[in-house]
């Protein structure tokens, strides 16, 4: 069948695998789907491929049990997830319920973040960045941090509630601290134009990295690309040089046209969740054709902010009170990499919590996850049709 210029075409293959147990051969059925994508250049391919395992146990009373698990390779990276289903049966320890609140939920005179600290307990911005020192915008104050791990390392606060429980935030105190990271990286680039490698990050409690729970996002913009930086801008360029389009509105195209996985939209930012997940539950928000914060509006920060918002709510929902955001940016004229943020829940920030990492991630390198991304998209579409 030929393809017509630009368009997608979605193939399903399927494979038969034989293996031997003993004298017993097994057949295992596994479904490939590739979205083929109809380019110049098979290595820019996007390929959307999940495979189908089977491991057969016995129960205590000998008789035989099938545990089905799915692998799946990320279209962007190309690296492998492992979807357990059988671990979704259990019910996870510390999720009965949403834990309680942390023991200084209700503030501390210590904390650095809360009115009538800042002042004096936090340090200022050089001046050659920001005469006063420390950037207000609305109801977010921007500080440098403290501890940096870049050249230009910031605070951005963004309530004057010591804890906001997760997905009780506003989203105008959320668009206000998202101008301001904006602002504060704006004002690095005229300073320094070769930090142009800029990342916003949020660690929701320490179990997702926080250090204080006074809410906060994480400003960087460094000379030095990150790992991801690195790796996701060749791929997004490599891509554009061999099709001449761009590698996250393709990845988009290819997903509205399946649609499971598809939940909603604020503004003109397209919320789905990740076909293959590196972490629990990831959702992403995509704004095709935009590669750099500095194209960013007020109202497409506010836009953005409804929907962050939204996947807090339905990370509540499932008695989840932790979890990292992420979306990194390459400000030059020559970057093809489009704004992609990304949120993963993280394990509960409660006693005696398992951790969500365990050797199967940190030694042989897959993420092994228990919910199928359609599922997590089904159960999300309600958060945004009322958020």
């Amino acid at each position: 069948m030929g393809l017509v210029p630009g368009s997608i075409a979605q193939v399903r293959r399927s494979v038969f695998h034989r293996s031997r147990n003993g004298m017993k051969t097994l057949w295992k059925y596994v479904i490939i789907n590739d979205i083929w994508m109809n380019m110049p250049d098979r290595n820019a391919l996007l390929r959307f491929e999940s495979q189908r395992l089977e491991a057969v146990i016995r129960d205590a009373n000998g008789e035989a049990i099938s545990r089905e698990i799915e692998v799946r390779t990320h279209p962007i990276s190309g690296r492998k997830c492992r979807i357990a289903f059988s671990r979704s049966e259990e019910l996870e320890p510390g999720t009965e319920h949403l834990p309680p609140a942390p023991p200084d939920a209700e503030g501390s005179s210590e904390c650095p973040f809360c009115p009538g600290n800042i002042t004096h307990l936090t340090p200022r911005l050089r001046k050659e960045l920001d005469r006063e020192g420390r950037m207000v915008h609305g109801t977010s104050t921007l500080i440098p941090n403290l501890f940096p791990y870049g050249a230009y390392s910031a605070v951005s606060l963004f309530d004057d509630r010591h804890f906001v429980e997760i997905g009780t935030a506003h989203p105008e105190t959320y668009a206000d601290c998202l101008s301001n990271c904006a602002r504060y990286l704006e004002k690095v680039l005229r300073f320094d134009p070769r930090a142009q490698f800029m990342a916003i990050t949020q660690n929701h409690l320490p179990a997702a990295g926080g250090s204080l729970v006074h809410p906060h996002l994480q400003v960087h913009a460094d000379r030095l690309p990150s790992n991801q930086h690195a790796f996701l801008m060749g791929r997004a360029d490599q891509y554009h040089r061999s099709t001449g389009r761009l590698l996250f509105s393709d990845y988009l195209a290819a997903e509205q046209m399946d649609g499971r996985r598809i939940i909603g939209e604020t503004g003109p930012w397209h919320w789905l969740a990740a076909f293959a997940p590196e972490g629990f539950f990831e959702i992403w928000a995509l704004y095709p054709g935009k590669t750099a914060f500095s194209q960013i509006s007020t109202k497409e920060w506010k836009s953005l902010s409804r929907g962050v918002v939204n996947a807090q709510r339905f990370y509540r929902s499932l008695f989840r009170n932790s979890y990292n955001l992420g979306v990194l940016s390459v400000e030059s004229d020559e970057s093809a990499l489009e704004l992609q943020v990304v949120l993963i829940v993280r394990a509960n920030y409660a006693p005696w919590v398992r951790n969500d990492i365990t050797g199967y991630e940190v030694m042989l390198g897959d993420m092994a996850t228990f919910t199928a991304p359609e599922e997590t998209a089904r159960q999300a579409r309600a958060f945004w049709q009322t958020g």
